[in-house]
């Protein structure tokens, strides 16, 4: 779908009054979209990703505490922690999108195809907690929200990341995956600050952030930098709505965050296409001027993970 129709069809379902536009939004998407077809194994591979750089910063993941920004649809990263030996998980969202149906059909393709899924998290897996789960998905009498509770999952929606009214210093792990960019600055501060509160001492936050045009996921006619041509009013017309607001941040502008809000990053991996360059350089292509003083790298870098602590507080075994 090209992006500037998908566009359109985004801000008309965005115009349905709640919670008929879910709805209406969620059939969209299910009968033409990315959710026609269920396949948990790239969120999965996610939370591998993600449980693995905590490891290499020095912390062992198991038997610790989660907390998920972002359930989104189907809770796969929640459940992952969990089968490699989290203590729990909470996962909140400020929107009720978690669809009972697409986590059954979730759930079932990790039964199908279990040595798979297995391979997939090869010696990372809690053997006796997969073993459960697949017993309980072939015997059938679980209903989603039994999964959350046998999982340990704690699913909070609608729900504000920036005032969780949980206790302090309760939490271990804060994370996201590529959900920042979907949330304008002065929220994403107050989580930042939130996410200090929630944390415990020698906690650690771990996100994913995609800084590309999402249009371009779908719709291979554009690049990851085209977003970056328009100023905000006319940007704000194509993607100023629930269903696909992209805040535009760079990098540094990241960087800058974390920074202000108390964070010493301590394991900062950037992601930059350095093909994006050759587009720069034409003149069938120029930044809105919003970016143009930008360097070139923030421009070129698509996405990155950032790991950070307290500045409070440094974990045994890293230097910074």
């Amino acid at each position: 779908m090209k992006w500037l129709v998908k566009s359109r069809i985004q801000r008309l379902m965005a115009m349905i009054p709640d919670p008929f536009s879910y709805e209406a939004y969620y059939l969209m998407q299910r009968t033409f979209g990315g959710l026609r077809r269920v396949n948990p194994e790239q969120k999965l591979n996610a939370a591998v990703e993600l449980w693995d750089l905590i490891v290499k910063n020095g912390r062992d993941p198991k038997d610790k505490v989660f907390f998920e920004v972002g359930t989104g649809r189907i809770p796969m990263m929640p459940l992952a922690y969990w089968l490699m030996g989290a203590e729990k998980v909470i996962t909140l969202d400020l929107n009720p999108y978690f669809r009972e149906t697409l986590f059954m059909e979730a759930l079932s393709y990790m039964s199908k195809h279990r040595a798979q899924v297995e391979e997939l998290f090869g010696d990372r897996v809690d053997p006796d907690r997969f073993t459960l789960l697949i017993s309980e998905i072939e015997q059938g009498h679980l209903a989603a929200r039994d999964y959350l509770e046998l999982c340990c999952i704690e699913y909070l929606a609608p729900a504000d990341a920036a005032e969780t009214t949980l206790p302090n210093n309760s939490v271990d792990f804060h994370t996201s995956y590529a959900v920042f960019e979907h949330i304008n600055s002065s929220v994403l501060r107050s989580i930042l600050r939130e996410a200090l509160r929630i944390l415990k001492h020698d906690g650690f936050c771990v996100h994913k952030i995609d800084y590309s045009d999402h249009f371009s996921h779908s719709d291979k006619t554009i690049s990851g930098i085209n977003f970056l041509q328009y100023d905000d009013s006319a940007w704000s017309k194509y993607a100023g709505n629930r269903y696909m607001y992209m805040n535009r941040l760079l990098h540094d502008d990241y960087l800058g965050l974390f920074d202000e809000t108390g964070f010493k990053l301590f394991d900062v991996r950037t992601e930059v296409n350095e093909e994006l360059g050759e587009l720069l350089g034409s003149p069938t292509f120029s930044l809105d001027k919003k970016f143009r003083d930008k360097a070139i790298e923030n421009i070129l870098t698509q996405e990155s993970w950032i790991l950070g602590v307290s500045n409070s507080a440094l974990p045994m075994g890293i230097e910074i």
